[in-house]
């Protein structure tokens, strides 16, 4: 299979996901005619995700493999890629050099811990051999994809938190993941969220996950949201912070004005980029 394939069929799985997530069945016939493509080509996408107890596989079409249904990290990344770049580069530069910053999982913290990568102000000068200039930047996470990207960054002091390794979004979560927290101070916590309103807060799809990020947004001096216009006004499963607690949001510039507005209203400040 050429790269193109690979790729055509890999954003395939991901709109089947969604199609999944959105409505809990899929139809073969119905997926067809919306991907533009065969039917069969459906059932053999179906049949590859269900191999990988992505979904399981029904009479004419498929079914979600859990009540709870949660979009792996891996299928997630094609998904609003430009304007998570955007996002990413507007929150990168909200911290400075020296700063301690906390990085939860997901695709936009992701691409948040790229830019701080690339960001020339924040390597250490030539013959400096630790921190005392003040230009070393911190990272705290509890993503191994994050962890595993930054380690080799030589202007990074890299501490991951301990935990169980959720498969779906490569964090460490439960009870070991939280002594770590407890004894730190961040300067800013960067968190991406499955979901925020004014109402609930910031929330995410699982609970775990949830409790780790609170945790991590309680240690920071400012707690900054990083999330495209498709998380806004929506509420996941699990509350990470009440509204009151989020002092930034950056999102990108397709949000609806109305939920902007109402955040505003509440006190976020909001960041479009």
């Amino acid at each position: 299979m050429c790269y193109f394939d690979a790729v055509a069929r890999r954003e395939r799985w991901t709109t089947l996901l969604d199609m999944l997530a959105a409505d809990g069945r899929i139809e073969i016939e119905d997926a067809a005619v919306s991907l533009a493509v065969s039917a069969a080509t459906i059932r053999r996408d179906l049949d590859e995700l269900a191999g990988q107890q992505m979904l399981i596989r029904s009479r004419g079409g498929a079914l979600p493999d859990s009540v709870s249904y949660d979009l792996p990290l891996r299928y997630k990344t094609s998904r609003h890629r430009d304007q998570k770049r955007r996002i990413a580069e507007v929150a990168a530069a909200l911290v400075v050099p020296g700063g301690v910053v906390g990085l939860n999982g997901g695709t936009t913290t992701t691409e948040v811990a790229r830019a701080l990568a690339l960001r020339s102000d924040l390597h250490r000068r030539p013959g400096n051999p630790g921190d005392a200039d003040g230009t070393r930047l911190t990272v705290v996470t509890n993503a191994l994809n994050i962890a595993h990207e930054l380690a080799i960054r030589p202007h990074v002091k890299l501490v991951v938190t301990g935990g169980v390794a959720r498969p779906q979004s490569y964090e460490l979560i439960g009870p070991l993941a939280l002594p770590v927290l407890e004894h730190l101070t961040l300067d800013i916590a960067v968190l991406g969220v499955d979901g925020i309103t004014v109402a609930t807060g910031a929330s995410t799809h699982n609970e775990g996950e949830a409790a780790v990020n609170r945790e991590m947004a309680s240690r920071a001096q400012k707690m900054v949201v990083v999330a495209d216009a498709s998380k806004l006004g929506r509420s996941a499963f699990a509350r990470i912070c009440t509204v009151t607690d989020i002092d930034v949001l950056v999102t990108d510039d397709s949000a609806d004005p109305q939920v902007v507005s109402e955040l505003q209203e509440a006190g976020v400040e909001v960041v479009t980029a």
